[in-house]
């Protein structure tokens, strides 16, 4: 009875932890409003137009994800954080091309020659005013805490070249289906990730954070072995995989498309 008693308790905790995390109501209608899915998912196309015709409502929700304060969020169970935290990157970064649209091209195009817009500080969250880089690097990516790959399949950064800004906000409850769902879309897109002469043409993403895969997540500790545990998204045939198990195919990183995934832009 004491055994069943602890799964009990357990079960309404873990309940309890992801009920009283943040509501990601409001995200959710933005992005659902205002993200147009392409080729089944595989990427999206976000109307800044309309974002910005409704940057009330999503001023409003980035007042609420600012007013978090960091003990209501330790308080919280680590899917529930990390999903507020992907989605709180995510909604900035729409933010932060709307001080700007449509008179850019690329996100890039709101930095300078010293600092990168993703060095910019305009965010207050959880007691500090913050930039993307503080968010992505130093909460999501922070060392030994998430350990988690594939938020790189879920931080969206405006960009063409980027998996795709997911057309519904991340939840506490769904999250690990989330990601994993970003996961496959992302790598069985054949203009982002492709086998072509004998080489796994792959994302850039894999070259600037190739060491957030090669860190024991699903037993594997190389590169390598993350691809093949992707190998049907990929549409690995046997021979490589077997060559990329004996770490003898070669991977090449492909060129990073920078330019602004709006509607508005030209076909994705």
């Amino acid at each position: 009875m004491k055994k069943i008693a602890l799964v009990i308790f357990l079960a309404l905790q873990s309940a309890f932890a992801h009920a009283a995390a943040f509501d990601q109501t409001a995200w959710d209608a933005l992005l659902k409003k205002h993200v147009i899915p392409l080729r089944n998912g595989q990427a999206t196309q976000v109307d800044y137009a309309g974002f910005s015709a409704d940057r009330g409502q999503l001023k409003k929700y980035l007042a609420a994800v600012s007013a978090v304060a960091p003990a209501e969020f330790d308080h919280w169970d680590r899917p529930a954080q990390l999903a507020f935290l992907i989605n709180a990157y995510n909604a900035n970064t729409v933010e932060l091309i709307l001080t700007a649209y449509p008179d850019l091209a690329s996100i890039k195009d709101l930095g300078s020659v010293l600092r990168s817009p993703w060095k910019k500080r305009f965010i207050p969250l959880l007691g500090e005013t913050r930039s993307l880089d503080d968010i992505e690097h130093g909460l999501i990516r922070e060392a030994g805490h998430y350990a988690e790959p594939r938020i790189h399949f879920a931080v969206n950064c405006a960009s063409v070249g980027c998996p795709a800004l997911r057309s519904e906000a991340y939840a506490a409850e769904r999250l690990d289906a989330q990601l994993e769902d970003a996961a496959r879309s992302f790598l069985s897109d054949r203009t982002r990730n492709r086998v072509e002469a004998n080489a796994l043409k792959v994302s850039s993403i894999f070259k600037w954070y190739r060491g957030d895969f090669e860190k024991g997540w699903r037993g594997t500790n190389t590169l390598a072995g993350f691809f093949v545990l992707y190998r049907q998204p990929l549409e690995l045939e046997d021979q490589a995989v077997d060559l990329l198990k004996a770490g003898k195919m070669h991977i090449d990183f492909l060129d990073y498309d920078w330019r602004l995934n709006s509607k508005d832009s030209r076909k994705q």
